[in-house]
């Protein structure tokens, strides 16, 4: 072949390859099949599109060079073209408007301006929208505010109630189908607005009202992307538009409401993830009116819905069925309502308001702009008896309910007050009977007391004695006074006679340990040194004596009393009882020979004789002893500090939780609590917890999620050795997950003998137990099940939330001055050597 022929036909190649990119449409320029139009970066492409290789085409924007792609925006969504049909192009019509022609150069699609303009362009900019110019260069028309399923970066989604156009996001009919869906998400023109997810006409989802920074209905909502999060509302123009700005200048992130009807928030980090989704598919709370009117949905609880207090099933025999979504019905008549004239209303008493604390609100809330505070608010509910509710938001204002209480939720991090109208006679005693019976209750608790003290004088000397939980809580001092303790004193006054423990002399603590002798010494904690002992009746002790230099103390010490007192599980230890004399403060439990499970698992000698079916006994002992504390005993309790070194093994190598100095317990209907002092070890400690003091079950959920993957590896969670390489083993355990190397995380010394479907499974759930949300964790009724394979595990999500520490440290964390349920600052102000 000649050279000039040669030559020719490479440049005829060359510039067929430059046409099938253009990067803007004119009258003279269409965009044909073949071709596409760019983003001047090269970030955003438009052209024409097959989904999944059907016989329909569509015109419509993607992300360019990312694999997978995913198309963000589609013009002809109702109007496909035919997959025959070749000649289709978008162009520059005579009157201005970009239109899609077929074929038979029918009008398939277009802009529908009415300002003609002879010089129009259109050009797609790097944020994926786009835009129609006149020759101006004048914007006459912008795909963003015709938006299909998918919300990018500076694109906005709302309503012009005076105009009455909505920019909605409108799923895809199926996955390879984007025609118009079911399912519809959009913002309410309310004040204070809502972001909402529909199925046709029926709401699915609510964010919850905008606080001017977030929406207070989204408990696990990631802080990192708040500044970028924007709604503004103007009451003057009828407006609400939500956006958001790309997240560190990156344009590979949106939101979509997706075919099945999820609002999901995803990013590109070496392939798209979802950060965020709802409704949750953890949690069937975040489904709109689980509950129906009037019932709160707890995704913490097993029975999950319950009415308000003052309320009753609408229909007892659905509501036991588990059909909630009818509501609840209230119990009693507002006073208020049975008060028919203004001199009836002189007689009758005020109703009164239930407050709830940590709950999403309810939907429907009118918004009282000249009211300046809570006390304002009540007064003003109290005044309109048809308010049913109130809730005072700093930054939000005054919120009150007239309609039915709907699309309740109780969280187990942030949430608001709520305080919900009740007749004054709960249980329908006038004021003055009940003033008649607390006089009454009063005098016979005198004359109880009296009786008790004379019956005990005689007994209360001898070397060894039974003293009552509250004679100690009044000796030793007052320093602890903590509020989530006095529903659990009024239970422990209760059973007041359940809870006898011996007290020992201090001599016969010397004599069974020899004066503390050091080679009984079992080990030192942060509470201070454990010594073996045996007693005069042959009966084996571990005393546990509190050290003057130890970082805990007389709260910790009673705290234990009073909690392990009331205990009693087979995988709890056992607290035979105390010491008070003098300056010593000793805790006198049963001795367990294995002593505790760190001494096995991080020992290169001793952890081979931790088979697989022992660990697994172990996670399985522990998880028992943990759905104990938090569901089945008579006190609820957090533990606060579970790790390794807090298991110990009985001679069967049977697992013991110990330690609960630092445990909490709480009202049975109370699944979260905020602290001014965080206490724990780093490495264990929950997200929530460790930076912002809320700490609930899922606190100690995330710490057996650690615990879980540490008796699988044989390795610390803060080890050294992931430094320059895995921030921890939580991050080391994710990377074998996504890689398909699970097995790779089991220990060597016992690789040889396992069941790998047993160590898969709980290699999963520890991941499950260690996402960053509370929400997204299984609760331990789950986990018990999930171990004994009778349920499904979800997928987990990447736990990114981490210390870089090369040792385990016990950490006080001390918040500014707490507020309910707020976000505190925190600052380190003790470590100590744990």
């Amino acid at each position: 072949m000649p050279v000039h022929l040669c030559f020719s036909l490479v440049l005829s190649l060359f510039q067929a390859i430059q046409c099938s990119t253009i990067f803007n449409i004119t009258a003279s320029r269409p965009l044909v099949q073949n071709q596409t139009l760019v983003s001047p970066r090269q970030i955003f492409e438009l052209g024409f599109f097959r989904p999944n290789e059907s016989g329909k085409q569509y015109v419509g924007i993607w992300y360019k060079n990312i694999n997978p792609s995913r198309v963000v925006w589609v013009a002809n969504r109702d109007k496909p073209i035919g997959d025959a049909d070749q000649s289709a192009t978008l162009l520059i019509g005579g009157d201005g408007n970009l239109k899609l022609l077929d074929g038979q150069q029918n009008t398939v699609w277009s802009t529908n301006i009415t300002a003609k303009s002879n010089y129009s362009a259109a050009l797609l900019s790097d944020y994926g929208n786009l835009v129609l110019q006149d020759g101006s260069a004048d914007e006459m028309w912008q795909s963003f505010d015709e938006p299909a399923d998918t919300l990018l970066p500076n694109m906005k989604m709302g309503v012009n109630v005076k105009t009455g156009k909505r920019q909605n996001l409108i799923s895809w009919k199926g996955e390879d189908d984007p025609s118009f869906g079911r399912f519809v998400a959009g913002v309410t023109s309310e004040t204070p607005p809502q972001v909402f997810s529909w199925n046709g006409s029926s709401p699915r989802w609510r964010s919850g009202q905008w606080d001017k920074s977030k929406f207070i209905g989204i408990s696990t909502i990631n802080t990192t992307y708040l500044s970028g999060y924007n709604l503004q509302q103007s009451i003057d123009q009828g407006t609400s538009y939500f956006s958001f700005s790309d997240y560190n200048n990156s344009f590979f992130g949106y939101l979509i409401i997706s075919s099945e009807g999820s609002l999901k928030f995803v990013l590109w980090n070496d392939g798209w993830s979802t950060y965020w989704e709802a409704p949750a598919p953890t949690n069937q709370c975040d489904v709109y009116g689980t509950c129906g009117p009037f019932g709160v949905c707890d995704p913490s609880s097993s029975t999950m819905c319950r009415c308000l207090k003052g309320f009753k099933p609408r229909s007892d025999e659905e509501w036991y069925r588990g059909n909630r979504t009818g509501g609840c019905l209230r119990d009693m008549e507002l006073n208020c309502q049975n008060s028919t004239s203004a001199v009836a209303s002189t007689t009758v008493e005020k109703d009164m308001f239930a407050r709830m604390n940590s709950m999403k609100l309810p939907d429907s809330a009118d918004y009282l702009s000249s009211v300046a505070d809570k006390e304002e608010c009540q007064s003003w509910c109290l005044r309109n008896c048809s308010c049913l509710a109130f809730s005072f938001v700093d930054t939000i204002g005054c919120m009150v309910w007239s309609r039915d209480l709907i699309d309740i939720q109780q969280f187990s991090t942030a949430g608001e007050v709520l305080f919900v109208r009740l007749a004054a006679a709960d249980a329908g005693i006038p004021m003055k009977t009940k003033l008649v019976i607390s006089l009454s209750t009063i005098s016979v608790i005198i004359l109880f007391g009296v009786g008790i003290s004379v019956w005990c004088l005689p007994r209360w000397r001898g070397k060894f004695r039974k003293m009552k939980i509250p004679r100690l809580l009044k000796s030793v001092d007052t320093a602890y006074k903590s509020e989530e303790l006095v529903a659990a004193r009024k239970e422990q006054m209760k059973q007041e006679d359940a809870s006898e423990l011996v007290v020992y002399d201090l001599d016969s603590i010397l004599l069974a340990t020899d004066n503390f002798n050091a080679k009984n010494k079992l080990g030192t904690g942060g509470f201070g040194p454990v010594y073996k002992g045996k007693l005069n009746g042959g009966k084996e002790i571990a005393a546990k004596r509190l050290s003057s230099n130890s970082g805990q103390g007389i709260a910790e010490f009673k705290n234990e009393i009073l909690l392990i007192s009331k205990l009693q599980h087979r995988n709890l230890v056992r607290l035979f009882g105390y010491c008070t004399e003098g300056e010593e403060k000793i805790l006198v439990y049963e001795y367990l020979p294995n002593k505790s499970l760190d001494a096995f698992l991080f020992d290169s000698k001793e952890k081979a004789k931790l088979s697989w079916g022992t660990r697994f006994r172990i996670i399985q002992g522990i998880a028992r002893g943990l759905l104990y504390l938090h569901r089945d005993s008579c006190l609820r309790v957090i533990h606060r500090d579970l790790k390794v070194s807090n298991i110990l093994l009985d001679e069967k190598m049977n697992p013991k939780i110990s330690d609960f100095g630092l445990a909490r317990m709480f009202e049975g209907t109370q699944v979260l609590v905020n602290t001014h002092k965080v206490v724990g070890t780093l490495g264990y400690m929950s997200p929530e917890y460790a930076m912002g003091g809320i700490f609930s079950e899922k606190s100690d959920v995330y710490s057996f999620g650690v615990l879980m993957l540490e008796i699988i590896s044989s390795k610390k969670n803060t080890s050294p050795d992931y430094l320059g390489q895995h921030l921890n083993l939580l991050t080391y355990a994710w990377q074998l997950w996504c890689e398909g190397r699970g097995l790779d995380l089991m220990d060597e010394a016992i690789a040889d003998a396992f069941s790998p479907s047993e160590v898969i499974r709980c290699i999963e759930l520890g991941l499950l137990c260690v996402q960053d949300y509370a929400a997204d964790r299984p609760n331990m009724s789950a986990v018990v099940l999930m171990l004994s394979g009778q349920s499904d595990l979800p997928q987990p999500k990447q736990p990114t939330f981490t210390f870089q520490r090369s040792t385990t440290h016990k950490v006080q964390i001390q918040p500014k001055e707490e507020t309910f349920l707020s976000r505190n600052t925190i600052t380190v102000t003790m470590v100590e050597g744990r």
